[in-house]
């Protein structure tokens, strides 16, 4: 790879910057609505299975007592 000076780094990083097509203030809203219901969906979830387990749990253990 060619050693490039200070400057013409510089003008190549300005140059791929000015290629990135930046979300708008909508999507991003929109998208952080998105992950926040996938996280409350997927703790929901989550609490569940925990509470799933734990009753099967009881339930063998009371068995077995």
């Amino acid at each position: 790879m060619a050693t490039l000076n200070p400057i013409q780094f510089i003008q190549q990083v300005r140059a791929e910057v000015s290629k990135v097509v930046w979300p708008t203030r909508r999507e991003v809203l929109l998208t952080t609505v998105m992950v926040f219901i996938m996280a409350a969906l997927t703790a929901v979830f989550f609490a569940l299975v925990d509470l799933g387990i734990k009753g099967g749990l009881h339930m063998i253990l009371g068995a077995f007592s």
